[in-house]
């Protein structure tokens, strides 16, 4: 079976995992929140589909349908997180710990990301090693466009949105998510070489570069 499916796919289901991952974080600290766990859990998986099961991907994959399923399971998973976000963001205080949970797995992302042995200390490895991780849709959406990339910089540009329509359909705030996620980005980059600096620079560009 594993015949049909190419390392884009494997690369694919693990930024979902990761994504995923995310979201069991923010299901501890909603329950720690004192929200309804259980109930809530019911429902959002009713409307939005379970998260994916602990087993390898060739296992669990349609192959009849990759790009379908693995289009599925981003949207499932996109949707399950920002609404838990929505139903987090009405306690106080809430957002700095979500916060703290974005920068702990930026973390965690960057201590495997250095154990893998795979990324060089330069800007367009620091850069590749980021989209290893962070979820913005499928390949072909073309979401982020590489404007300059050399040893020490690397600027790029988001081209699209793919999150507004998901986090408008959950009555989220889509800049809540960026926010969080330039957190996550920032203490990654940081993490896995801290002489270099995640950048926004407005007009929807950003850098990673040596400081």
């Amino acid at each position: 079976m594993s015949l049909f499916l190419g390392k884009i796919h494997y690369w694919l289901f693990n930024k979902i995992v990761w994504f995923e991952d995310l979201e069991t974080e923010i299901i501890k600290l909603a329950k720690e929140e004192g929200l309804d766990v259980d109930n809530l859990s019911k429902e959002i998986n009713n409307k939005y589909g379970e998260r994916l099961p602990n087993l390898p991907l060739e296992e669990i994959i349609d192959t009849s349908n990759i790009h379908g399923w693995l289009q599925d399971k981003i949207h499932s998973a996109e949707y399950r997180l920002a609404t838990w976000t929505v139903k987090i963001m009405e306690k106080e205080k809430s957002k700095e710990k979500l916060e703290d949970l974005y920068k702990t797995q930026g973390i965690k992302a960057a201590k495997e990301a250095i154990e893998s042995g795979k990324y060089s200390n330069n800007a367009i490895d620091i850069f590749n090693a980021m989209n290893d991780y962070i979820l913005d849709g499928m390949p072909c959406d073309r979401v982020n466009e590489v404007i300059s990339q050399e040893e020490y910089k690397v600027l790029w540009k988001r081209r699209i949105c793919v999150h507004k329509e998901i986090w408008d359909a959950v009555n989220g705030d889509v800049n809540l998510f960026y926010e969080l996620r330039d957190l996550w980005i920032k203490t990654f980059v940081n993490e896995l070489n801290n002489k270099y600096k995640y950048n926004f620079l407005g007009n929807n560009e950003f850098s990673i570069e040596r400081e």
